[in-house]
């Protein structure tokens, strides 16, 4: 069984930007291809999985989605990471385009996305993480019983004033990379 990272992307990996997806507008965050690098050594798999109601909306396409990812997954590797896979939910049940309009059990806090990770790359739970900066993320990664972790970036310093998070907190990515060497 392999230990694994799974990683929210907007407000985790990269600046949160409002419906990113384009190439020109991504931005990694401060720290996070150092935490990819880390998590490499360490022997990690890195699993992306991210919420993309961009796409239920209308605001771009699983297209453009798949080409942002694959820019972000070459400029990790460049760097000594890897992303083994970016799963995203384009679902939104109550607005968009009719074909993404579903309740689906991928968005989190549902956990589809990292349930079909465990069973494809053969996941250790009790070894692995899920790391984001919403409430989303932690619900996620407790129904599958891996390790939450919140990050202050992206939307982490405002879910910290609203919720009562009880998993551990790192001001960002790399703090965390650094936690587990």
């Amino acid at each position: 069984m392999k230990k694994a990272i799974f990683l929210d992307r907007d407000g985790t990996i990269n600046v949160e930007k409002d419906y990113l997806h384009k190439i020109e507008d991504f931005e990694f965050e401060t720290g996070a291809l150092e935490a990819l690098k880390i998590f490499q050594e360490l022997g990690y798999i890195v699993v992306v999985v991210t919420n993309q109601s961009g796409i239920a909306r209308g605001y771009y396409t699983e297209t453009d989605l798949k080409k942002l990812n694959d820019y972000m997954s070459i400029k990790v590797k460049e760097y000594g990471g890897n992303i083994v896979e970016c799963y995203y939910c384009p679902h939104h049940s109550e607005k968009g385009l009719e074909q993404y309009k579903i309740k689906c059990n991928c968005r989190k806090p549902e956990a589809g996305m990292l349930i079909d990770a465990i069973a494809r790359y053969d996941i250790d739970v009790e070894k692995s993480y899920m790391v984001g900066d919403k409430v989303s993320d932690i619900k996620a990664g407790e129904k599958v019983k891996v390790t939450p972790i919140l990050v202050k970036t992206g939307y982490g310093k405002k879910t910290l004033e609203k919720e009562n998070i009880t998993c551990k907190v790192y001001d960002n990515l790399l703090e965390f990379a650094k936690s587990i060497i």
